[in-house]
């Protein structure tokens, strides 16, 4: 069977195949077509079908009577096929039907590079770039040489198969050829200001793209010798080159760059490519911009980094050229960049020359020492290399010497991110580099020359050998410590201490470490002089930025002091050997600086709770009225300390209770409908949290100590806590206020609870002030009102409970004993139970921790009856669900 019969047979005993859906970018919309009936469909793709079967039939006569025409007549006849092709593709919305589809493409290839090679020959570059042009562009009717082009960029696209067949057809050499004229010799622009080239040179890079992706398309570019003829181009002739077919020309390099071979290294290697490439780029760096420097020296770095996994030739020639300087010439050019300017290319090259310092035969070898301690977490196994270790110390060096002579922030931060990336690969290579060129130990000397958002980088790098590779770098903190005690940089000081800060707390070994080291001693001495200053400035404040900037070194200090002090009790003896504690006291008028101050006192109580005591206690004694923060702090420190038992004793011998009932003395009219005096401009929110921590306090000094609890009731201080309650203002008003006819009906405590709190009715201000002070009586008769954390969990813990007491009423039925019982005759057990309450508790289903602070509510609540706000009082009579003793 010969060919044309064989050919025929294919056609006629199988169906037609469909090679692969393709569309043109200038033929996207025509395969959007609106849904049509079946029936339409059916005929449309029967029509379509039977137009490829007669184009097969077409070219399988070619193939017939081919090889007996001459050269030109067969040259006419695929050209007169071509266009009947195209039509065929367009109509069929870009699917082609075609079994020759690859013996198709190997005839319009070998013709287009024939086409291509008759074009140029014998003429000088300018009339053989003018010539192209006319060739390949279609200007009115359709050209010879547009068609071919066209019709290989269709099949290109099609398979793997096809594509081998036009490499082997002699076009990748010819095609850039055709790179290399348009790029190296620029067209002059017609009259409009355009060049009219986007569809053909669309089309041409696409080609020469997908040729080049695959080895032998890279292969059939070196019998031509155009491949370094393109590479030096690039590298020589950047700033006179077509400013067209410069991204072109780059993504068509960098394409054949990742399919090298070893036969095209050796061929580049033979020709001095890259010898030859770095002397010219040198000569650009000089004049250039750049930016464009740049977009050249990536070019050409792409062959360097892509061809070491197959050999190291290229890379061996780049170093004995001085690759590296050149590199670094380049990169330092760099600065002052706007943002972006350059960045894809400068960006490349750093991520290229990162991955150059992996490239080497040669493993390192760690010949450092490990200096103890180390953390617990530390893994001694870090010698095992996983195949990412840093061989190549050259070009480690160029990201290193950037950091080092360059001041630019997006340079020195780029090249940070890279030696974290490098430490990334493997932790081994932290100790590599270190114990080597000591990257990190001497960019601590110039770290303060940088910019800083560079700082904060650069100690957040250092903090990660600590979080992230559990290993304590000894000599780098000592540095860091040297910098911290020169503040030269006062900015820099504080970013090298919040990153000490965030060290120290991840193991209590810094804290001995710290102090070792002598960080402590040098911290509280510079806190002492800060004391100092702030003593005599008696309130004045420094002028601008310099008073924000002191003001943070002093709080970032005073927390780091904090955090050494927090579980090791040896710091706390240190800090008090230094005689801190009278400096550390003074710190507490500002706020900025009183959460840390407050944690060292609390920790210098376990070595004294009596010293704490009498700081604490005469703070709330000596602060103002309106000093209302101070005192909430003071307060929640000290519930702290409160929680454990020891503490107990001292807070009674350093008057503690009385200091504590004076902060409710001092409250008179807080509460009342208006607030009188410097209440009025205080929060109602505020007040109450303050009462709410007071009692708190006094509470967990109470808290299962019979020898306070017997000295709070034998000093008559329950009756002195409820007529600092009633002086509060909310117990008793003389203004007139219009009960709601809804206030009038029968509640449960838990109902009134919700009414205020969780709805919408008119309750005012006094009233919710009432019914909070009792909730927190309530609370502390339980001996549960110390446990609280927080005034706003009260707010959302009250919702609740009032919906749980309702419950539960509902339940259990109301109890007839107190529902039937007159006001009259509650009032009277009331005042009885102030007496002789004591008899009382065993016979109560509540634990009440502490009786006397129902005496204290027994108070209260005729206070109520006698302003006329029965309503108030009588649920807590009637139903008992205050404190569930009555």
């Amino acid at each position: 069977m010969d060919k044309a019969a064989e050919l025929m047979w294919q056609l006629e005993d199988s169906p037609c195949e469909v090679a692969q859906q393709e569309q043109s970018p200038d033929d996207v919309n025509k395969s959007e077509v609106p849904e049509q009936p079946a029936h339409r469909k059916d005929n449309q793709s029967q029509s379509h079908t039977l137009h490829w079967e007669t184009l097969c039939r077409q070219f399988v006569e070619y193939e017939q009577v081919a090889p007996f025409l001459i050269p030109e007549e067969q040259q006419r006849r695929l050209l007169d096929f071509l266009p009947l092709f195209l039509k065929a593709w367009e109509q069929s919305a870009g699917v082609i039907v075609f079994p020759s589809v690859q013996l198709l493409a190997s005839e319009v290839s070998k013709l287009l590079a024939k086409e291509i090679k008759r074009t140029l020959n014998g003429k000088s570059a300018e009339e053989a770039r003018l010539a192209l042009e006319h060739l390949l562009q279609q200007k009115g009717e359709v050209e010879d040489g547009h068609l071919l082009l066209k019709s290989v960029y269709l099949l290109s696209r099609t398979d793997l198969r096809t594509m081998w067949n036009i490499i082997g057809s002699g076009l990748p050499a010819a095609l850039l050829q055709c790179l290399y004229i348009f790029f190296t010799f620029p067209l002059e622009q017609n009259t409009d200001g355009e060049t009219n080239e986007d569809e053909t040179q669309e089309m041409l890079v696409e080609i020469m793209l997908n040729m080049y992706r695959e080895e032998r398309g890279v292969e059939e570019l070196l019998a031509a010798d155009k491949l370094q003829s393109l590479i030096i181009a690039a590298a020589s002739f950047w700033d006179q080159c077509s400013h067209l077919w410069k991204v072109p020309t780059g993504r068509v390099l960098r394409t054949i760059s990742k399919a090298q071979t070893k036969n095209s290294i050796l061929y580049l290697q033979a020709v001095d490519c890259i010898k030859i490439a770095v002397q010219n780029l040198f000569k650009l760096a000089d004049t250039l911009p750049a930016c464009d420097v740049c977009e050249a020296v990536s070019i050409v770095l792409c062959f360097v980094k892509d061809s070491y996994p197959i050999s190291s030739a290229l890379l061996t020639e780049f170093e004995s050229n001085d690759g590296y300087q050149l590199l670094l010439k380049v990169l330092l050019r760099c600065e002052g960049l706007q943002q972006n300017e350059g960045d894809p290319y400068l960006n490349e090259i750093l991520d290229m020359l990162t991955c150059l310092t992996t490239c080497g035969k040669t493993e390192l070898k760690v010949s450092g020492n490990i200096i103890h301690p180390q953390l617990p977490q530390f893994d001694c196994e870090w010698t095992r290399s996983s195949g990412m270790t840093v061989k190549n110390l050259q070009a480690f060096q160029v990201l290193q010497s950037i950091f080092q002579k360059s001041n630019d922030q997006h340079l020195c931060g780029t090249v940070l991110g890279a030696i974290g990336t490098i430490w990334a690969w493997d932790t081994v290579n932290f100790f590599l580099l270190e114990w080597t060129l000591q990257p990190i130990n001497q960019f601590i000397d110039i770290i303060h020359f940088k910019p800083h958002p560079v700082q904060v980088q650069f100690f957040r790098l250092v903090e990660s050998i600590v979080l992230d590779l559990s290993y304590i770098p000894h000599e780098i903190l000592k540095k860091v410590q040297c910098l911290i005690k020169e503040n030269v940089v006062p900015f820099c000081t504080l970013t090298a201490l919040r990153c000490l800060l965030s060290i120290t707390k991840k193991d209590l070994l810094f804290s001995d470490i710290f102090r070792d080291s002598g960080l402590l001693g040098l911290l509280l001495a510079l806190l002492r002089k800060q004391a100092k200053i702030l003593r005599k400035s008696a309130g004045t404040s420094l002028p601008g930025l310099e008073e924000g900037t002191d003001k943070e070194l002093n709080a970032i200090m005073l927390k780091m002091v904090a955090a050494l002090t927090v579980g090791c009790v040896r710091n706390s003896v240190v800090l008090k050997d230094y005689g801190m504690v009278p400096y550390i006291k003074i710190f507490l008028d500002e706020e900025c600086y009183r959460g840390a101050t407050l944690s060292i006192l609390e920790q210098l109580s376990v070595i004294n709770y009596e010293e704490y005591m009498s700081i604490v206690i005469g703070a709330l004694c000596s602060s103002t009225q309106g000093e209302l923060h101070l005192k909430l702090d003071l307060l929640k420190s000290l519930l702290r300390i409160l929680n454990s038992p020891k503490s107990h004793s001292a807070f009674r011998t350093c008057s503690g209770f009385n200091g504590l009932l004076s902060l409710l003395s001092d409250m008179e009219g807080a509460l009342q409908d208006p607030p009188c005096g410097l209440w009025a401009t205080v929060e109602q929110n505020c007040v109450l949290e303050l009462v709410f921590c007071t009692l708190q306090g006094i509470t967990a000094a109470l808290h299962l100590d019979p020898v306070n609890s017997n000295f709070f009731q034998r000093n008559g201080l329950f009756e002195k806590m409820a007529e600092d309650l009633e002086s509060l203002g909310c117990f008793w008003t003389h203004r007139e206020w219009h009960i709601p006819l809804s206030l009038e009906k029968t509640r449960t405590f838990a109902e009134f609870l919700d009414a205020a709190f969780c709805s919408s009715e008119p309750f005012p201000a006094w009233l919710k002030n009432c019914i909070w002070i009792l909730s927190f009586l309530d609370h502390m008769v339980k001996g549960t009102l110390h446990l609280e954390n927080y005034f706003k969990e009260i707010k959302l813990e009250m919702g609740e409970a009032s919906r749980d007491d309702q419950e539960g009423t509902q339940a259990q039925g109301e109890d007839p004993t107190f529902s039937e019982r007159p006001v009259s005759e509650l009032c009277a057990s009331a005042y009885r139970l102030w007496g002789n309450f004591e008899e009382k508790w065993e016979m109560r289903d509540c634990v009440i921790v502490n009786p006397g602070a129902v005496c204290v509510m027994v108070r209260l609540l005729p206070k109520l009856y006698r302003e006329g706000h029965s309503q108030v009082a009588d649920p807590v009579f009637k139903e008992g669900k205050l404190c569930g003793f009555f």
